[in-house]
């Protein structure tokens, strides 16, 4: 696990499935998940999820993320591996060494193993979605 996370202080719902890796981190309970990256945690209510769809990864692409309601900028790579999916959300939280703050409307781009998608798509009433 990176050093680098911002441990998750409270966790809505019940704990079902955690997944991390070097760069990123994934956690799932039955009312939220958690992305993590170094530096920065985002809280999602799995009832504000209103889409997930299969994204394609064409080789390494580079992503940049720009936020209308705050300064900030974030860049990521996406790279051929795991299956990555674009998650629509209505609202999320970002816990950063700045302090916590409200994002509206976003997009997030993630790979999801099979189980962890399950999961997510379990607790968010989201019966037509097909894991592999």
């Amino acid at each position: 696990m990176n050093e680098n996370f911002i441990r998750i202080k409270s966790l809505e719902g019940e704990l079902k499935m955690s997944h991390k890796k070097h760069e990123f981190g994934l956690t799932v309970s039955t009312m939220e998940f958690v992305l993590q990256k170094p530096h920065v945690n985002y809280h999602v209510r799995l009832a504000d999820i209103t889409g997930i769809v299969p994204f394609e990864v064409k080789g390494t692409q580079t992503m940049t993320f720009t936020s209308r309601n705050a300064a900030s900028n974030e860049i990521m790579t996406v790279a051929i591996g795991p299956q990555h999916y674009r998650f629509f959300v209505k609202e999320a939280i970002v816990h950063n060494r700045s302090g916590i703050f409200t994002l509206g409307r976003a997009q997030f781009i993630m790979p999801v193993l099979p189980d962890l998608l399950a999961v997510i798509s379990r607790y968010a009433g989201m019966h037509g979605l097909q894991t592999e």
